[in-house]
Order: structure tokens, then sequence, then C-alpha cells
């Protein structure tokens, strides 16, 4: 029996400079849940390790911005930087399962996320978070965050709120669900042979 050859390290480091921020991410999608978050963002920061934790993803994230503005475009680029990042690290996504879902609750918050690498962007976004802020955080950024990934990993993904009345708990649990989507889509399935994950041969 062939033992199915493994893909080389899926890794990616993008740095993108504006006249706003300056942001590094670093990726390795087959890692082992390490992160380093320094974004000048705390909420964000830990929203970062959740996807690395539970995605087992390995993730370093510097950034700089103009906090003393708002956190806007620092969450916004860091959102743009890291979807790049996943795009580049999957490279043509060829023998990857493609799709994921997963529903995490958080006490009494369930979130649902689905996602599919389909090169076609586009993000369903369900959260009704109840405040306008978690500590320093503005919770209008968690859809701003998604928007950025998206459309540059090229991923369409859904965001479904299932049930809660926490911000703090709504919000973690989405990070939750989408990292443990995110795994199960960027998967290697061993039956593909490294081949796209489409029937028309390209995504």
């Amino acid at each position: 029996m062939n033992t199915p050859r493994l893909p080389s390290p899926r890794t990616a480091t993008v740095r993108r400079q504006t006249g706003e921020t300056e942001v590094q991410v670093t990726l390795h999608l087959d890692g082992q849940g390490q992160c380093t978050a320094q974004t000048g963002i705390p909420f964000l920061d830990h929203m970062l390790h959740q996807i690395s934790s539970h995605g087992l993803i390995d993730i370093s994230v510097q950034a700089t911005g103009d906090w003393d503005i708002d956190d806007h475009h620092t969450n916004e680029d860091v959102g743009i930087t890291l979807g790049q990042a996943l795009g580049k690290a999957l490279g043509d996504r060829a023998g990857i399962v493609r799709f994921g879902h997963f529903v995490a609750p958080l006490d009494e918050a369930l979130v649902q996320v689905t996602l599919d690498f389909s090169g076609r962007p586009h993000l369903s976004y369900g959260l009704e978070i109840p405040t306008q802020r978690v500590g320093t955080y503005d919770t209008q950024l968690v859809r701003e965050f998604f928007v950025a990934v998206v459309n540059h990993s090229q991923m369409t993904l859904h965001i479904r709120q299932l049930d809660g009345i926490n911000s703090h708990h709504i919000i973690e649990a989405t990070f939750k669900a989408f990292a443990r989507a995110l795994r199960m889509a960027m998967e290697i399935d061993p039956r593909r042979a490294h081949t796209i994950p489409s029937s028309k041969g390209v995504l």
C-alpha cells in the first residue's frame, strides 16, 4: 500500500504597510497551536490565540497602527494580512478537504460557522452582539475583521448565532468555531491525491 506523499510545509509570511498601519503575519498551517500576537488591541490578540489554539495553526502577528484614532485600521489590516497569508500558505489548494463546519458553545452562547475555500469571497454574518464594547474593543470590528479575512483569502464564510446574550461569549464562540471549521477545511485529504477539490478542476 502506498503511503500518501506529505505536502511541503504550508507556511507563509506577509507584510502590509500603509500610512495607517504596519502588519506582519507568519503562519504555519500544520502547526501546534503556538501563537504570538501583538496587535496593540488586547481583545483581538485574545481572539487570534483562539484561532491558533483551536485551529492548530502556528501564528505570529506583529502590528502597529494609529491607535490614537481608534482600532479600526489595525483590526482591518490584521484581517487583510491574515487572509493573504492563509491564501499564500494554501497555494493552489490542491488536496485539501475544502469545506469546514463547526458549532461551538461557550456557556449560554452557541455559534455555527461554515466555510468553503471556494475562490469566491462571500461573508454571511449573523451575529447579534448586545453591547457596543467588550472591554475597549468595539464589537462592530468583529464583522470588519471577518470581511477582511474572507476577501483576501477568497473563502465563503457563513456565521450564525444560534444562542447567546453575553457579548464576550458570543464573539469567542465565533472565533473558536471559525478555527475548528478552518482546521477541517485545510486538512489534507489523502484520497484526493493532491488534485484540486472542485468538479471544475480549478478554484
